[in-house]
């Protein structure tokens, strides 16, 4: 992808590490049994952290801002399916 100044590869990667921070969190939250809504709200924190990393940290002409913005959004949700979730546990799926 030269007109991003990413590797194709470096792509892939960068589109791959967040499915496995989620992934990571929900296995550990399943192995330790912790409430529905801790989950939630830590991946909502890997969310937020890759969209900071992705805008802000990455250099500017690597960096993805719209990706960035889909991590954000998807925090977002998380946060406010984790409050449902630890309002009435019962009637959260996740």
């Amino acid at each position: 992808m030269s007109h991003t100044g990413v590797d194709v590869i470096d792509f892939l990667f960068y589109t791959i590490y967040p499915v496995i921070g989620i992934f990571a969190v929900e296995l550990a939250s399943r192995l330790i049994r912790a409430p529905k809504w801790t989950k939630l709200w830590t991946q909502a924190a890997v969310s937020f952290g890759f969209g900071i990393y992705y805008w802000f940290i990455l250099p500017a002409p690597q960096n993805f801002p719209l990706t960035a913005l889909v991590m954000f959004a998807l925090g977002v949700a998380l946060v406010y399916q984790g409050r449902r979730a630890k309002i009435s546990p019962d009637k959260s799926p996740y």
